[in-house]
């Protein structure tokens, strides 16, 4: 966060201690009783309130690094390394108890009740102004709606929801959150939080620079997108209303693809750089710096790196992946590197290569905080973390951005049968890296566009494989690049096999299963996803 963003954060201890509020999610109790005498006072308070809101946005269990582990399960990536636990998960065979699984669903749902209390404490706020009672409730329905929207798609089921709860409820504060009858119905209550998020909240260009980072009318529109996107797989009525949403995100919203960088590489290349945080094309981001933020970029370093940072060397591409992308695509060089590609490490140009990569390759995309300092010296760069066992950079880690939203567009307006209009969205992105023209679009151009514009980012290539049914590719073998010589990036190699064909199943593999220690405390109220052992 910026620096007053910053001293915000630094104040939420103050605020987690007037809330009595703990991780442990089904703590609903309203925080009324012990702390209205004293709390929501001022807009001083409300601040706090808001600032605690963002604080699980940078935890390693959420979207530093655990809540990926799901996307690996796709057919764009590998584990990389030994990981039991992520290796489950990739297998589609975990017991609901992994920690990646089960400290992500504690933190999101601790997201829920924080997000619940403000709900709740907003309408006893005295001595406040309307703009900041307004922003900070906004931000509360924000920030429950894009918490219940990773819940929901993760672990809801089509015959069976996730629990929710807030203070609108009859019965909240006297119960645990109810699990309700289908993710349908968390879709509703999503898109019902977003609405509401976005007539309050201000647009993003109305926040000053110490104030970027907060919840803004774009982001709760293009989350709203995303949840009938989703919705849609079980009724096809969910894309009516995508189209406009999209347009209004770019003409309110003030929201378009980055360009005039030069080449298709360059205008590219240039969505994922640090001067581009907050360019046209943000539109939520896990907000970044060298004391905090996502520590994904160093997740996905060569382990070790090199001997000069500490990588983790998770998450590596797939041959898949690479050939997915035409020939002359330069986005495929911008999101993967293989042996022999030039890239600048800390003020030096070399060749990689590496001796940890399963398929001999390495996500891309993120590698440019790295390219900063003088002679390979780690500590002569002034945009990462110096600790690295906790490798943050000034890096924004994009959730969703601008290009997400117009192949959402094409994808509405394709299933609507009107893919004559849908050509003008997916030319725009192909243009702009460069490609030339198609014609009128079919759903396999839509999913290739999507594939090879958001390759290996948060955006969930397996969600997309399960939403369109295409379930062979779930379960098809993957392969990789076996170089004779793992340190030499001119070595020669062979495609090998390097995760062998899996078993998803339809019938048991649309969602997550939930931790089974959560159903035995729920005392029988919360059932297993359904298709997993009961």
């Amino acid at each position: 966060m910026k620096k007053k963003l910053n001293n915000i954060l630094l104040l939420t201890l103050l605020v987690t201690g007037l809330s009595a509020c703990t991780k442990n999610w089904v703590d609903t109790k309203p925080n009324g009783e012990p702390t209205t005498a004293f709390f929501w006072q001022s807009d001083e308070d409300l601040e706090k309130a808001a600032a605690a809101l963002y604080v699980p946005m940078r935890y390693e269990s959420t979207w530093g690094r655990d809540l990926f582990w799901i996307q690996v399960a796709s057919d764009d990536l590998v584990v990389g390394r030994v990981k039991a636990e992520a290796e489950n998960i990739k297998n589609f065979i975990p017991s609901g108890r992994e920690g990646y699984l089960t400290t992500a669903w504690n933190d999101l749902y601790w997201l829920v009740n924080k997000a619940n209390q403000i709900i709740e404490g907003i309408p006893n706020a005295v001595n406040v102004t309307a703009s900041v009672r307004d922003r900070t409730l906004g931000e509360a329905y924000f920030m429950r709606g894009f918490a219940h929207f990773w819940i929901a798609y993760i672990w809801g089921h089509e015959d069976q929801g996730v629990p929710f709860d807030g203070p609108e409820l009859e019965g909240y504060g006297s119960r645990i959150p109810p699990q309700l009858a289908s993710v349908k119905d968390n879709y509703a209550q999503i898109v019902k939080d977003l609405e509401k998020a976005a007539e309050l909240l201000p647009f993003f260009e109305s926040y000053d620079a110490a104030n970027r980072g907060r919840a803004h009318k774009a982001a709760a529109w293009a989350y709203m997108v995303k949840a009938y996107a989703y919705w849609a797989q079980f009724d096809q009525t969910k894309w009516e209303p995508v189209p406009a949403l999209c347009d209004k995100i770019r003409t309110e919203g003030n929201r378009g693809l980055v360009t005039g960088m030069g080449s298709g590489a360059a205008n590219y290349r240039a969505v994922f750089t640090i001067a581009q945080n907050w360019g046209s094309e943000y539109i939520w981001s896990v907000t970044s710096g060298v004391q905090g933020g996502s520590e994904f970029p160093g997740v996905i370093l060569e382990n070790k790196g090199w001997g000069i940072y500490n990588g983790w060397g998770y998450f590596q591409p797939t041959e898949e992946l690479y050939d997915e992308y035409e020939a002359n695509d330069p986005r495929r060089e911008v999101t993967i590197l293989k042996f022999g590609d030039k890239f600048t490490y800390f003020g030096v140009e070399r060749d990689y290569f590496s001796t940890n990569s399963l398929s001999g390759f390495q996500i891309n995309k993120y590698m440019e905080p790295y390219s900063y300092g003088a002679d390979e010296d780690a500590g002569s760069n002034p945009n990462i973390n110096p600790n690295g066992d906790y490798p943050t950079t000034r890096l924004n880690l994009p959730l969703i951005r601008y290009a997400e939203i117009l192949l959402f567009k094409a994808e509405a307006l394709i299933n609507l049968n009107r893919a004559g209009e849908a050509t003008a969205p997916l030319n725009e992105i192909r243009n702009r890296a460069g490609l030339g023209n198609i014609g009128v679009p079919t759903l396999e151009d839509l999913k290739h566009e999507r594939r090879v514009e958001l390759g290996c980012e948060w955006t969930d290539r397996l969600q997309d494989l399960k939403r369109w049914g295409d379930y062979d590719m779930i379960n098809a073998p993957l392969h990789g690049r076996s170089h004779a010589n793992s340190t030499d990036p001119a070595s020669p190699y062979t495609i090998k096999e390097i995760w062998p064909k899996r078993s998803f199943d339809p019938n048991r593999h649309m969602a997550w299963p939930i931790n089974p220690d959560e159903i035995s405390r729920s005392n029988g109220k919360y059932k297993q996803t359904p298709g997993w052992p009961q």
